[in-house]
């Protein structure tokens, strides 16, 4: 296994030798192992559901109106609802 040495202000070591010291975690090393999966694993899902935004906004096809016009007919039918 790789080693890396980072350093943290007393405050953020003081945090993590709490949740070492509550037993969820065996170590430091263990601690911050379990942080960086969870942010890999929330980036790759990010990846993912912005993929599909973007498949998304492709099937849609091309919109032929002018962005003012789409604007305005926004605002017309929120001044609509708004009564």
């Amino acid at each position: 296994m790789s080693q890396l040495n980072v350093s943290i202000p007393p405050q953020l070591k003081s945090w993590v030798e709490s949740r070492v010291a509550e037993g969820r975690y065996s170590s430091a090393s263990d601690y911050v192992r379990d942080l960086l999966r969870r942010d890999q694993d929330a980036a790759v899902e990010e990846t993912a559901w912005l993929r599909g935004l973007i498949a998304e906004g492709l099937a849609s096809g091309v919109c032929k109106e002018e962005p003012e016009a789409i604007i305005e007919n926004i605002i017309g039918e929120r001044r609509a609802r708004r009564g």
